[in-house]
């Protein structure tokens, strides 16, 4: 058995692939593209399902990847088992309609014996319970004795109605020292001798909506193995944790937490989980996913509360998980290079989420004594599943800790309803995701000939080759249609990159369609999507082209403008600014960048001014096409998340701009006419975004900024010039008169007070002031009661404020009434639900709102009543 490190094992096995004709494709990002269905790339045939189904023709009809990959279907398992992981590596080989079993099992077995050399005869099969041509290549050509190869009723691969069949495993016996002891311990236990470290799809079957399966005319390919497990194997390590693809980032958690591996199973589970979920972060960050409370940047987000929380259950109190970008980076340097480019960037994002969710596990905390609290006097020792699902799905709180904390109480946790309610989660992101499966419609494609397509921007003419409607394939298409037309020959340029798809007209002398946009299928396919205006059109005609000239020049003036943004931002802010997502359309282009600050309004002028230099020296935009690898050594700049195939196109700005690009742009930089900044703003950790005007758009910007102040100084009944003078003389007339407000509001406080102290009642030898007064905000509210309880010196105030349609109320207590049992934050609670608002605070002092005005009577009465009961 060979001894091979993580990175020499993804190598050898790329290697062997593309010696069996196989094209080696780099990782697709964590991010799917065009695809909704999934929130992040789950396995290694996730980016290619439109190939799988025979409606889209792949680059080649052999592929090897090895792919990134994040689940989070099994979160509370990793750390606890040798081999669930949220982020992992997925190596696989496909064929699209070309070869199939005999070659793909011949394949899996040559690599895995000659090539890894791993024993033989420890080596264990599975397949299909029907699967008898599998069962024969396996026993007559590869030679595997009939008791080595299992037959199981589950080994068969299919999700809903489509391309589906058998697939086939191998296991690996690690020999009994690793197994469960049971004498019935076998192929299929849940123990961990017999791994399972390749597994061969192979869909040979259509599934319907009935059920029914109907053979395929084409049969596919599907492999997975695990990086991570068969690098477990070759390096004879119990758990994939402790190969070297996992196990620098579990040193480099031990030596900040203190401990040692290997020593306690709690700090051992605690550590993997931040090894995994650190190297999960890092690529997921890497790749473009910022956290959010939503969608993937949830599961980012989740991920790396859930790490924190772990270091927290070691001792570790400060923020820690930044320096595992090194880590990460070190691991994945020949694999993902782009990790090390990216890593001060995906630091930034790491520290901001850290420090943000250090403070709200502090919120979480408090709010969990406060329950704590709640429940001793009443006499209940259990915490509701409800109240502990709502810690950890808001605040962040794995149950174990709440367990703890509890347990420290002398109370204990409700885990059937905590598990509940985790259960009733999945079913909505379950039933979220069906939701959006049933609406993804990818049209058969597989009878069209697509070699003789091609994009000619120069074309006047075409023939039609195809129509779709609904998604199926249609003759003709009549007045009102709503179809998709796919050109021989088109000029219309697809929306990518950001950028809008192209409109216009396709007519003949007896149809015309409007196009309303114009996209690409995922083999490059353009087609134009629109309703047929009038008459009809019919595959085969031959149709006149007219774009939209007009419009695709104002989107070219605003994508060549976000080329010339995004160097002049790097030249402002630093090179750490990257696009991280755009927008451009004819009226204007949005922009997003990488950057933790806002960007000032000197640094924004500054960016401005270089733009419109570019623009008004009236520099050269060429466009080039070339390999990747030239297009880097040309300093070329990638998008955030973007492919790239082999061949590439350039568009520079010369001497100021090169970036990787297949957008529409202009000749030269002055046809842009002018660059307008309209607004910057955050949107979400180290993420900005500026949208901007070029062209007409900023001329008619610029006119309606013009009519505003034209209208201001109007109704300020001045010159436009003399706006600001006129609006700083009225601020300080507005501040004199809001110092004779509050002097007013103080004198009647004041006067109040009085009125109130002569109101003074005596419960259980305290002091209490119970009243309506006339506050008109809560500050107003809280210095009235602040006079109040200063003049009692000791004793409680209870106060409610009407102000407009909602209520106000504040509690106050001097500390020796709460050393007598007085609680402010209960009272004010009390008294605000009696109002239908809520609230609360600390025993001193408390504050709450309510939205029903009229039972602010009411609700004072109730704060007398739970004033007397603390007091008994």
């Amino acid at each position: 058995m060979k001894q091979l490190t993580g990175n020499e094992l993804r190598k050898l096995f790329l290697d062997f692939f593309a010696s069996k004709d196989h094209l080696i494709q780099s990782s697709y990002s964590l991010i799917p593209e065009n695809d909704p269905s999934l929130l992040l790339i789950g396995a290694g045939m996730a980016p290619f399902k439109p190939f799988f189904t025979g409606k889209v023709k792949p680059p080649h009809p052999r592929i090897v990847t090895s792919q990134k990959c994040v689940r989070t279907g099994d979160i509370e398992n990793v750390g606890r088992t040798a081999r669930h992981h949220t982020f992992f590596e997925m190596l696989g080989n496909f064929s699209f309609g070309d070869y199939f079993k005999k070659e793909a099992i011949a394949w899996a077995w040559e690599f895995l014996t000659e090539y890894l050399e791993l024993p033989k005869d420890k080596l264990w099969i599975t397949i299909h319970t029907g699967d008898d041509e599998a069962f024969a290549i396996w026993h007559d050509d590869i030679k595997i004795p009939a008791d080595r190869i299992i037959r199981m009723e589950e080994n068969f691969w299919e999700i809903g109605p489509g391309p589906c069949g058998p697939c086939s495993e191998i296991h690996i016996d690690l020999g009994e020292e690793r197994g469960c002891g049971k004498p019935d311990c076998a192929v299929g236990c849940n123990c961990d001798r017999y791994l399972e470290i390749w597994n061969l799809v192979f869909t040979q079957f259509d599934r319907d909506e009935a059920g029914n399966y109907t053979p395929l005319a084409k049969k596919n390919i599907d492999t997975g193995a695990g990086l991570e497990r068969i690098a477990s194997v070759l390096q004879s390590k119990r758990s994939n944790f402790e190969t070297d693809l996992l196990f620098p980032i579990i040193e480099y958690a031990a030596k900040v937490a203190g401990v040692t591996y290997g020593k306690a199973a709690r700090t051992d589970v605690s550590l993997k989980v931040i090894a995994d979920h650190g190297r999960s972060m890092t690529v997921m960050i890497g790749d473009g996913v910022l956290p959010s409370n939503e969608g993937r940047g949830y599961v980012l987000r989740r991920i790396l509360r859930r790490a924190v929380r772990h270091g927290r259950l070691m001792g570790i109190e400060k923020p820690f998980l930044t320096d595992i970008v090194d880590v990460v980076a070190n691991i994945f340097a020949q694999a993902y290079p782009d990790i090390t480019g990216k890593k001060s960037y995906i630091k930034k994002v790491i520290q901001l989420e850290e420090e943000r969710f250090h403070t709200t596990l502090a919120q979480g905390m408090e709010l969990l004594n406060k329950h704590v609290q709640e429940l001793a006097p009443t006499g209940q020792s259990m915490l509701d599943g409800a109240t502990a699902f709502k810690l950890y799905d808001t605040f962040g709180f794995p149950w174990e800790l709440t367990e703890e904390i509890l347990s420290e109480n002398n109370m204990t946790l409700d885990k059937a309803g905590f598990d509940q309610a985790m259960a009733e989660q999945r079913e909505r992101a379950r039933s979220a995701r069906q939701e959006s499966e049933e609406k993804i419609e990818i049209p058969d494609l597989s009878g069209l000939v697509t070699e003789g397509l091609c994009h000619n921007p120069d074309a006047t003419n075409a023939k039609i080759v195809l129509i779709l409607k609904e998604g199926k394939i249609v003759e003709e298409a009549f007045d009102g249609d709503e179809v998709a037309v796919i050109l021989d020959s088109t000029p219309f340029h697809a929306e990518g990159g950001g950028q809008v798809g192209d409109t216009g007209f396709v007519a003949t002398s007896l149809g015309k369609m409007a196009i309303n946009n114009t996209r690409k299928l995922p083999d490059g396919t353009t087609y134009q999507i629109g309703q047929i205006a009038e008459g009809l059109l019919k595959t085969g005609d031959t149709v006149k082209l007219e774009v939209d000239v007009a419009r695709r020049r104002h989107i070219a003036r605003n994508h060549t403008a976000t080329h010339l943004l995004h160097a002049a931002l790097k030249e402002v802010l630093g090179s750490h600014v990257n696009q991280a997502g755009s927008s451009v359309d004819s009226n204007r282009l949005r922009f997003d960048f990488t950057h933790f600050a806002p960007v000032t309004a000197e640094q924004l002028a500054e960016v401005e001014t270089i733009v419109n230099d570019v623009i008004l020296n009236n520099t050269s935009v060429g466009i080039i096409e070339t390999t990747q690898d030239l297009a880097k050594e040309m300093g070329a700049m990638a998008l955030f998340g973007e492919k790239y195939g082999e061949r590439v196109r350039v568009v520079l700005v010369d001497g100021f701009s090169r970036e990787l690009c297949g957008g529409t742009h202009v000749g030269a930089t002055a046809e842009i006419g002018l660059f307008k900044i309209v607004s910057e703003a955050g949107i979400g950790a180290g993420m900005r975004r500026i949208e901007a005007v070029t062209g007409y758009g900023a001329h008619e910007y610029l006119k309606a900024q013009n009519e505003l102040v034209k209208e201001a100084a109007a109704a300020l009944k001045s010159r436009p010039e003399e706006i600001v003078a006129r609006i700083d003389g009225l601020n300080g007339r507005v501040r004199e008169l809001e110092k004779e407000i509050s002097a007013l509001h103080t004198k009647l406080a004041k006067n109040e007070v009085q009125d109130l102290l002569t109101g003074v009642k005596e419960v259980n030898g305290v002091q209490v002031v119970i009243g309506q007064v006339a506050a008109p905000d809560m500050e107003n509210l809280r210095a009235t009661g602040d006079m109040l309880r200063d003049r009692l010196q000791s004793g409680v105030v209870v106060l409610g404020a009407i102000n407009g349609e909602k209520v106000n109320f504040i509690a106050m207590a001097t500390p020796d009434c709460v050393k007598k049992g007085i609680h402010a934050g209960n009272i004010i609670k009390a008294t605000a639900n009696a109002a239908g608002g809520g609230g609360g605070g600390r025993p001193d002092m408390a504050q709450a709102g309510g939205k029903q005005p009229e039972k602010l009577s009411e609700a004072l009465q109730i704060a007398e009543q739970i004033i007397k009961s603390q007091l008994q």
